[in-house]
């Protein structure tokens, strides 16, 4: 497999309103700006904290894509939109300081402090967020006293690594984030500096005179749209030895070693099964029904949620191009980098003869908890 999810271990929502409250266990991540906040006549915004798992980068890194061409992506999966009139700029910067994540929720009665907020890094009074005297490289933004809201990288000690990230939306774009974060995933992995995670805020936010509220799935919800941090990676060959390749349609192309049910931990080679539906009248002394074909090298896979009729993974030109040998077209998955207790379905795309099919023949599967 050239792509591979992982999921967050830690995110929350700070709000400049609320400078002590936690919302570690809120189904939502909530980036918005607001003209007038509830206690105060200042302009007021929010940011989201996202953390991934060092170990799991690293093994990705070092156990999957080795030595291969790789890009990371930060995922979140718009929730709701209000207010957006124009271009909205968001920005991401990888966390210069720990935090901890807590066990609040925005609607809580009382308010809980136990986790980070805008004031402070782990706990409503103790280890608050440096509002001065910043280490290299390192800057926050706030507005008046109210002092806090995160810290961040706006550069590297590595000459070369960009790792202030953004994405603009128009009024009628896709409000998904998918931004590349492959040189803060360099700086981490390399030891630049520690990996906290990413704060994600608005470009001008206390300077907007209008309320723009952009609103995500967290870890923490309910549907089947968590944050991901996605790794791409090139593991293409193509190697079909004496193979034949597919070039007339119709054709009939299938899968193979597809079992229908796999445990989260598996890893498995899906077998493309490909033949012309009406092949050439020739002499021959065997059975032309056990003659598989090699698609053509510009042919791609893809994985759709089969209750959403969604991508969960797009065609892609580089990251989900089809390998070949001898036996046949095929490429590898990793299930883990799924959500489990879901159906999935498989689909291939091609270029014969001048023309892109994509042959979408219900074959599925489900990933289990195990």
């Amino acid at each position: 497999m050239a792509v591979y999810k992982i999921f967050p271990t830690a995110d929350t929502t700070m709000y400049s309103a609320y400078p002590a409250l936690n919302t570690g266990l809120d189904e939502i991540l909530d980036i918005s700006t607001t003209n007038v906040g509830a206690f105060d006549p200042n302009p007021q915004t929010s940011r989201a904290l996202v953390k991934f798992s060092t170990t799991e980068i690293n093994d990705v890194l070092q156990n999957k894509i080795g030595a291969n061409t790789w890009a990371a992506n930060l995922r979140l999966f718009l929730a709701e939109a209000e207010g957006i009139t124009g271009d909205t700029t968001l920005k991401i910067y990888p966390i210069s300081s720990s935090w901890n994540m807590g066990t609040g929720k925005f609607l809580d009665t009382p308010p809980v402090t136990n986790g980070v907020g805008w004031t402070w890094r782990t706990l409503s009074g103790s280890n608050a967020w440096t509002t001065a005297s910043f280490a290299a490289f390192v800057t926050a933004s706030f507005t008046g006293s109210n002092g806090g809201g995160g810290t961040w990288y706006t550069a590297s000690s590595i000459s070369g690594l960009n790792v202030t990230q953004s994405q603009t939306f128009s009024y009628y774009d896709d409000k998904d984030v998918n931004v590349g974060v492959t040189d803060i995933i360099h700086a981490w992995y390399s030891g630049a500096f520690e990996n906290n995670g990413f704060i994600v805020k608005h470009d001008n936010e206390f300077t907007n005179t209008i309320a723009t509220y952009l609103k995500y799935f967290s870890r923490d919800t309910h549907t089947i749209y968590p944050p991901c941090l996605e790794f791409k990676w090139n593991d293409y060959v193509h190697s079909s030895g004496e193979l034949p390749f597919l070039n007339t349609t119709p054709a009939n192309v299938s899968i193979a070693e597809n079992p229908g049910t796999f445990y989260s931990q598996s890893v498995n080679i899906f077998r493309v099964n490909s033949r012309p539906q009406y092949p050439a009248r020739v002499w021959q002394t065997g059975s032309w029904y056990t003659q598989n074909y090699a698609l053509p090298t510009a042919s791609y896979w893809a994985l759709k949620d089969l209750d959403t009729d969604e991508y969960v993974i797009d065609f892609d030109t580089t990251y989900t191009k089809l390998s070949c040998d001898a036996t046949g077209s095929y490429f590898k998955m990793y299930m883990n980098g799924l959500e489990p207790e879901r159906y999935y379905k498989i689909l291939i795309q091609t270029t014969i003869n001048g023309n892109t099919i994509v042959f979408d023949n219900d074959y599925s599967f489900k990933v289990v908890n195990g």
